[in-house]
C-alpha cells in the first residue's frame, strides 16, 4: 500500500463507532494495546459537532488532520493502523521482520474481508439473530430513543441489511461454504491458541485484532454462530474476551515468533487458499473483464456474488506488499506459503 505523509497526530484520537461493528471493536481493542488515547462518539459527531463527513460511511470514523491541519473523515481499519504505527511508536503490532510483516497482512486482510462474511450472513440469515441484532443495534446509537422510535429503527436496519447480504456474497448457494469456512476456522484458531498466545507468537499483531473484531460479534454476540464457537471451540471465546483489553500486556521485542516457527500457521494459511485467494481471484477476473457478477467454485461448491471493486484493491494491496519485500524475503514468504494455495495470489500474469 501507498504511504502518505502525515504531520504527527495529537491525541486522543477521536473517532465515532458502535459496539455492533467489528471494525469499531478493532481499533478500540489495537488503541488500548497500544496505550494510545482516544475518544470514542457514539451517535452523530458529524452533526453534533461540525466534525467531516466520511465520502463513504462507514465505522469507526476518525477525524484526523491533514498536512494543512484541516480536519479530515478517516475510514478503513488496516491503513489507519499502519498510519498510527508510522506516528506512535512503543508497543507496535506489525512484526518488525518482513516476513512476518507479510504474513500479518496477509491474515489481517483475510480476518477484515472473508471471516467478515460469516459475521454478515449470520446476523441476517438466521431468524434469532436477525431479532437480535434488530432489538440491540439501534439502542446502541440511541439509548435515550423511545422505544416507538427504536422500533423503528430495528425494523429498517433489519430491512436494509438483509437486502444488503448479496453484497458480502451471503446467499442460498453460498451460504454452505461460508458456515463450513466458520467451522474449520474455529477449529483452525484453537489449535494455535494451544501453542501460543497470538497469531506471531507472544504479542498480538494487527492481525490478531482483525481476527479478535470478527469474533466480538460471532462468538460473542450473534446467537447462532456464538452457539457454534462455545460449543466447538470455548478457548476461542475466551480469547476474544482477553483481547478486548489488553492495555496491560508486556510486548518484548522477542515476544514475535521466529520466521523458522511459522509452521503453526499453515493450517490457517491453507484455509486462506482454500476459500480466500478464490475469492480474490475470481472477483480480480470479473473486474478486468467488466463483468458484474463473479461466478467461481470454492471448495468445490458453486460460488455467485457481485463483483466488489474495493476486493480488487486488496488482491492489489497484497501483491504490493510482496514485492516491496527484498528477494530473501520473498523467497521465504514462498517456501512458507507453497502447497497453501496462497501463493495463487502472488503468480501475477
Amino acid at each position: 500500500m501507498s504511504q502518505t505523509k502525515h504531520k504527527p497526530l495529537p491525541t486522543p484520537l477521536k473517532f465515532k463507532g458502535a459496539p455492533g461493528s467489528p471494525y469499531t471493536r478493532k481499533m478500540l481493542a489495537y488503541l488500548r494495546f497500544r496505550q494510545i488515547p482516544y475518544e470514542l462518539m457514539i451517535g452523530d459527531p458529524e452533526s453534533q459537532f461540525g466534525l467531516p463527513k466520511p465520502k463513504v460511511s462507514l465505522l469507526p470514523t476518525f477525524y484526523l488532520p491533514d498536512n494543512k491541519g484541516q480536519m479530515q473523515a478517516v475510514v478503513d481499519s488496516t491503513p489507519l493502523i499502519r498510519r498510527f504505527e508510522r506516528s506512535f511508536k512503543g508497543r507496535e503490532t506489525i512484526p518488525d521482520h518482513p516476513v512476518l510483516g507479510f504474513l500479518n497482512y496477509l491474515i489481517e486482510d483475510y480476518a477484515d474481508e472473508w471471516l467478515t462474511k460469516a459475521m454478515f450472513h449470520y446476523r441476517w440469515y438466521y431468524a434469532p439473530d436477525i431479532k437480535q441484532a434488530g432489538a440491540i443495534l439501534p439502542r446502541w446509537r440511541g439509548l435515550q430513543l423511545p422505544d416507538a422510535e427504536l422500533e423503528k429503527r430495528a425494523q429498517f436496519i433489519a430491512e436494509r441489511q438483509i437486502s444488503r447480504l448479496y453484497v458480502v456474497g451471503s446467499n442460498d448457494l453460498t451460504a454452505p461454504v461460508i458456515e463450513a469456512s466458520y467451522h474449520r476456522f474455529l477449529s483452525i484458531f484453537d489449535q494455535i491458541l494451544q501453542q501460543q498466545p497470538f497469531v506471531f507468537g507472544g504479542r498480538p499483531a494487527s492481525a490478531d485484532f482483525g481476527l479478535y473484531a470478527q469474533l466480538t460479534q460471532l462468538a460473542r454476540f450473534d446467537p447462532t454462530p456464538m452457539a457454534i464457537c462455545l460449543a466447538e471451540a470455548p478457548r476461542v471465546f475466551a480469547w476474544t474476551d482477553v483481547v478486548d483489553d489488553l492495555s496491560g500486556q508486556a510486548a518484548g521485542a522477542d515476544d514475535w515468533m521466529s520466521t523458522q516457527d511459522t509452521e503453526v500457521l499453515s493450517e490457517l494459511l491453507a484455509e486462506i487458499g482454500r476459500v480466500y485467494v478464490p475469492a480474490l481471484l475470481a472477483n480480480a477476473k470479473a473486474l478486468a473483464s467488466g463483468e458484474k457478477q463473479m461466478k467461481t467454485t470454492i471448495d468445490g461448491q458453486p460460488w455467485e456474488q457481485p463483483t466488489f471493486p474495493y476486493q480488487g484493491r486488496c488482491l492489489q494491496w497484497v501483491r504490493d506488499a510482496y514485492h516491496e519485500l527484498g528477494p530473501v524475503d520473498q523467497q521465504a514468504v514462498d517456501t512458507i506459503l507453497k502447497g497453501t494455495g496462497c501463493e495463487a495470489l502472488l503468480a501475477v500474469k
